[in-house]
């Protein structure tokens, strides 16, 4: 109990913290400790779900529900400025569902529950950059050519002026669709006879757009065929840019992010009695998860080798790796973030150096 008690009481707001070092952050006005707060976020972005968090500190489910929606407005304005004019060769995009709770109790099949969740808003958006694995874009809603639209949208608000990169999905066709509306333009085509009618208009894709989709045959719930579909542009220019890396067509990175994003996020998981009950809530989640993912989290498949070998303490061997994020590898931010990095960090154009 007296560690709890320090959480708890430990720095509550006096003359020993300064006004200035919360002013403008989500733990202005807090009665209950930073060092609380920071520590049951950690645990919900590590994947702990809301009542198991709140058990583990001995507070309430609600409180830390209302924690979770501060930090989510924070966490929302601290990616918007880092993500902006963002230069990528290649993106993939694809969806997961959310877990039915009839589906887990037995009460439904599986192809039975996937044509539920063709109607349900419970369907997980995401666009990420397979090279830095920077995850550009979450959302959640229906599976349907208006929300397609919404995702593609995102992604270009966040991509600079001039970057058309490759797109790799999976075989959803509104893909296309919402690709084309924003990055296509009309044009009229060339006549090909000396009478008759002038051809009409058409909305045709930019020539350096390119979109490839992985179609996945299923039969009794397993892949049995994997076909490539070239949309716009051409197979060898789409073959060019992903042998510089030396991949293939897929969606391979994508859906491993999607895995992560299972594990961490607990209302989405497949085998949890944590299920999802609004979408302002899984969205409060997923924008922790994002945030987590890109700046706080690093990747083993990113570290970078130092120049010399660093000495560690003790009898351990010396580092020879550093650590790198997705935000680091895109060349976003130089260090690792921690949590409380990030939640005290006010978002311009407030000034970090301000004072109040």
């Amino acid at each position: 109990m007296d560690t709890l008690y320090h959480y708890r009481h430990a720095c509550r707001p006096c003359g020993v913290r300064k006004s200035r070092e919360i002013h403008g952050t989500l733990f202005h006005g807090k009665q209950a400790a930073v060092e609380l707060i920071v520590p049951v976020l950690a645990c919900l972005a590590e994947g702990l779900g809301i009542r198991a968090t709140a058990r583990v500190f001995e507070v309430n489910a609600y409180t830390v529900l209302h924690w979770l929606g501060e930090a989510a407005e924070q966490l929302r304005a601290f990616s918007a400025s880092f993500l902006c004019d963002l230069h990528v060769e290649q993106l993939q995009l694809d969806e997961l569902y959310a877990v039915l709770r009839d589906l887990k109790t037995g009460e439904i099949s599986e192809d039975e529950a996937i044509t539920r969740l063709e109607r349900s808003p419970s369907w997980v958006w995401t666009a990420m950059d397979p090279t830095s694995k920077l995850l550009v874009g979450i959302e959640v809603g229906s599976r349907t050519l208006a929300m397609a639209q919404h995702v593609v949208h995102q992604v270009t608000q966040v991509l600079a002026p001039d970057c058309v990169p490759l797109f790799l999905t999976d075989g959803l066709k509104d893909y296309a669709t919402a690709l084309l509306t924003h990055f296509g333009s009309w044009m009229h085509p060339q006549r090909r006879q000396a009478k008759g009618p002038m051809p009409k208009p058409r909305w045709m894709p930019r020539p350096e757009l390119l979109y490839a989709q992985v179609v996945k045959s299923y039969r009794r719930r397993r892949i049995v065929g994997v076909k490539h579909r070239v949309v716009f542009g051409t197979q060898l220019a789409i073959e060019q840019i992903l042998a510089t890396c030396g991949w293939t067509i897929n969606t391979s990175f994508v859906e491993r992010l999607n895995l992560d994003i299972r594990q961490r996020v607990a209302a989405i998981g497949r085998r949890v009695n944590t299920l999802c009950q609004g979408e302002a809530g899984l969205r409060d989640q997923l924008v922790l998860f994002q945030v987590y993912h890109n700046f706080v989290l690093p990747h083993a498949s990113l570290r970078q080798a130092l120049a010399e070998p660093v000495p560690t303490n003790g009898m351990g061997s010396a580092k020879v790796w550093r650590p790198c994020t997705p935000a680091m590898a895109a060349g976003l931010t130089d260090p690792v973030w921690s949590l409380k990095e990030v939640l005290f960090y006010r978002v311009p154009p407030w000034s970090q150096a301000q004072t109040v």
